[in-house]
């Protein structure tokens, strides 16, 4: 980082030279002679091809994580009584205590105050490799106030990566309503038909293969970025733990979306929150997963009233995201018929589970209960499966329940009666008897 510092050192004194009268040309200090592409920073600089106006935008954006008091100080040295130059733009924190550089602070140095050489960089706030791939963007600014007087500010992930050489995993809130899935389990704890497991196979080829697919067979201008699948099942039959195996073995995070911090009642806050998910989850390769997706995106109604209106607007403007998300987007929903045929037509897989099977119940059973306990004489697990349609989630909260059973009365065997009674119990939860 020290380079950096360098760099950045070089080029304010050179425009506060220039702009006092101290020099009559303006040097442009090259960052590229400060870059040692064996450390790891200047890896990840010559990875993502940062150079030119670039390498000066990362410099100033990562300035107060490496040194909070450079801006400061280096300002205060040419102006100890304060600057006579509003045109540096910075702003003071709430908690930082240093300069923190803005729009304005970067248009300054490349620009200095002549107002044709400023408009002609404004462009670098759309241009730039940094501000199209989101790693970096400029914060909000007060109503009439110039856009660029907002704050640099860099994606979480990206600082990340530069500084710690590793990516923290975001938090829920407002901004990112959505947590981590993982599992400890394998494909082989994943009991599906023989036909949805084909399936999902081939969602997991696009994971592991679709950039090269991309390249070597040039077809990034043919096909759509993204890929979009439909996930229909009842609860408790593989959903949620089909996502999270598809992570593990792709090396993906997978983030499950929390739509009740999606959907605002307010008109417009809606989209600003998809809008936001979206913006933090481009370039990352991560899996999106919606779950109970009919609670915000099921049937379009006929427009009745303004309500009607911007649900409908609501459901267009997640289309318009989901179709231009460079990653895989999954959208789970318990019921088909729940979802309007204008998202099922968007969707390159449409993957049914469906309640498992006898076959598949047997195997559930045996995958579940301890090999280490015995059962009862006359308690035999393929007659279970073949009389109770549970799914999985249903047999592991029956084992669950018998082994507690089981422990707290000192049993040396899985009862009968216990675990029948626990089967009923289940079976009373999901409303199938009285």
């Amino acid at each position: 980082m020290k380079e950096l510092l360098e760099f950045l050192q070089a080029v304010i004194k050179s425009r506060l030279d220039h702009e006092c009268g101290k020099t009559q040309a303006l040097e442009k200090p090259q960052l590229e002679l400060f870059i040692d592409t064996r450390q790891y920073l200047g890896k990840v600089i010559d990875e993502l091809g940062i150079k030119d106006q670039d390498l000066l935008l990362l410099a100033l954006a990562l300035v107060p994580y490496i040194d909070p008091g450079f801006l400061s100080r280096t300002i205060q040295s040419y102006f100890p009584d304060g600057t006579d130059f509003p045109e540096i733009g910075g702003y003071k924190g709430k908690y930082h205590r240093g300069m923190l550089p803005t729009g304005e602070t970067l248009l300054f140095l490349l620009a200095g105050r002549d107002p044709s050489t400023r408009k002609k960089y404004l462009s670098i706030f759309e241009d730039s490799l940094l501000f199209r791939n989101k790693y970096l963007f400029l914060g909000d600014t007060a109503v009439g106030e110039p856009f660029y007087a907002g704050p640099l500010l860099l994606d979480t992930e990206f600082s990340d990566r530069l500084l710690l050489e590793k990516v923290r995993t975001p938090k829920p809130s407002s901004d990112f309503p959505a947590e981590l899935i993982q599992t400890e389990l394998d494909w082989e704890d994943l009991v599906l038909s023989d036909r949805t497991l084909a399936q999902i196979k081939g969602l997991e080829h696009w994971l592991s293969y679709n950039e090269q697919l991309m390249e070597r067979w040039n077809l990034k201008k043919k096909v759509k970025p993204g890929y979009r699948v439909m996930f229909f099942g009842p609860p408790g039959t593989g959903k949620t733990l089909t996502a999270g195996l598809l992570g593990k073995y792709t090396d993906r995070e997978v983030y499950r979306i929390d739509l009740s911090l999606m959907v605002s009642k307010y008109i417009g806050e809606t989209e600003k929150n998809l809008s936001r998910l979206f913006d933090k989850a481009s370039g990352k390769h991560w899996i999106l997963f919606f779950d109970e997706a009919d609670a915000l995106f099921g049937k379009r109604t006929n427009v009745r009233d303004a309500h009607d209106k911007y649900a409908n607007q609501e459901v267009s403007y997640l289309l318009q995201r989901i179709e231009q998300h460079p990653g895989m987007v999954i959208l789970a929903s318990n019921f088909k018929s729940n979802l309007d045929s204008a998202f099922t037509r968007r969707f390159q897989s449409i993957i049914d589970f469906e309640a498992p099977g006898a076959k598949e119940r047997l195997l559930l059973w045996e995958k579940n209960l301890p090999e280490s306990m015995e059962l009862e004489n006359g308690l035999h697990v393929p007659d279970l499966a073949k009389k109770y349609p549970l799914t999985g989630a249903n047999i592991v909260n029956i084992v669950q329940q018998v082994g507690l059973k089981t422990l707290a009365a000192g049993h040396a065997c899985i009862k009968e009666a216990v675990l029948m009674q626990c089967i009923r119990n289940e079976i009373q939860k999901e409303g199938k008897i009285s």
